[in-house]
């Protein structure tokens, strides 16, 4: 009788692990298409996550992952020691056929963070993204972006994911920091030989 009671444990614990994965998709899904084929997009709008706790409020649509957290999202990996994701529930204009999930409205993450993303590196102590506007906040000392030889370092730093416009800000201890290398010289420019 115990060792029954111990294997129904373990399946009502999967069962909401599984339910609560379903839960976290960035962007509503339409129910499977009956093609065999995988749809593209949808793997695209998926949010994987892991973690070693998994706290939920369901009352306050947000749930909290503790403790060697790692995202990933497409090409975009997140890891960090806390990460919260905030959702919201579609509205009736909003819904699709067959749609039954909620949305993603925001993502906090907090200590050591590090994201990967259009090839470059971002590493801050806090990063804030604000699904709606496609805006991701920075902040903390040694707040940094690197992109190949190049980097840009400040207090806080903030991306406006449709434009492109990248807004760096200094802090009390630390003034904003850029380093970019130029194939052409950039300000020092290789002297001209004479003989020409």
């Amino acid at each position: 009788m115990l060792h029954y009671n111990i294997r129904n444990l373990h399946f009502y614990r999967h069962t909401a692990v599984c339910l609560i994965a379903v839960i976290f998709i960035s962007l509503p899904m339409v129910a499977e298409e009956t093609s065999s084929e995988p749809n593209k997009a949808d793997d695209e709008n998926r949010i994987y996550i892991t973690a070693d706790t998994l706290t939920t409020n369901t009352n306050e649509k947000n749930a909290e992952f503790t403790g060697n957290v790692k995202a990933i999202q497409g090409t975009t990996v997140i890891t960090s020691d806390r990460l919260k994701v905030f959702y919201r529930e579609q509205s009736a204009v909003q819904q699709q056929p067959a749609a039954d999930t909620d949305i993603i409205s925001r993502i906090i993450a907090e200590g050591n963070v590090k994201i990967i993303f259009d090839n470059q590196v971002a590493t801050t102590e806090h990063a804030d993204y604000l699904a709606d506007k496609r805006i991701v906040i920075l902040s903390g000392i040694n707040t940094k972006i690197i992109s190949g030889s190049n980097s840009i370092s400040g207090n806080k730093i903030t991306l406006f994911r449709d434009d492109g416009r990248i807004q760096v800000e200094s802090g009390k201890e630390k003034r904003v920091e850029a380093f970019f290398y130029s194939q052409e010289g950039g300000l020092v420019s290789p002297k001209k030989n004479s003989d020409q």
